[in-house]
């Protein structure tokens, strides 16, 4: 008779977020390609579109990364669609309450998403290290782990 045990027999840990240099990386080369997708697609001058997307990248961006990347993320996707998708472009403005508004959108779009992930691998680790579990549990269907 086959007898099915763990592989492993202790808590899993909860993943590392990546470094936070490279999740910048991630949040210029991103929002330089969405911005010009936009661009390029809808026409120049359309930061009511572009806003979304680039706070749907620093959403996706936070998911993966620490809180402390969250400040940097939003304001490089700013510069992005302050530099290239308002006129003139090529030009940093400020223009008080948009621009406020704007970065404000970002920081908060990057937050959620780190929260996000937080809360789903806390849950993940909580579900494993959970009392009374001695073997495969009804989320796994009863395949034993690592198969």
């Amino acid at each position: 008779m086959i007898e099915w045990k763990p592989l492993g027999t202790g808590a899993r840990p909860v993943p590392q977020p990546v470094a936070t240099p490279l999740v910048w990386a991630g949040a210029g080369g991103g929002a330089l390609v969405l911005v010009a997708l936009v661009n390029t697609v809808v026409g120049p001058d359309r930061p009511e579109l572009a806003l979304p997307a680039l706070s749907l990248l620093a959403a996706l961006l936070g998911l993966c990364a620490r809180f402390t990347a969250a400040p940097g993320t939003a304001a490089l996707c700013w510069l992005f669609l302050n530099g290239f998708a308002i006129p003139p472009a090529g030009a940093l403005t400020w223009a008080g309450h948009r621009d406020t508004t704007w970065l404000a959108c970002l920081l908060t779009a990057a937050l959620v998403g780190t929260a996000l992930a937080r809360l789903v691998h806390a849950r993940a680790a909580y579900r494993r290290l959970a009392p009374g579990r001695s073997g495969p549990g009804p989320d796994t269907d009863g395949v034993p782990y690592g198969s």
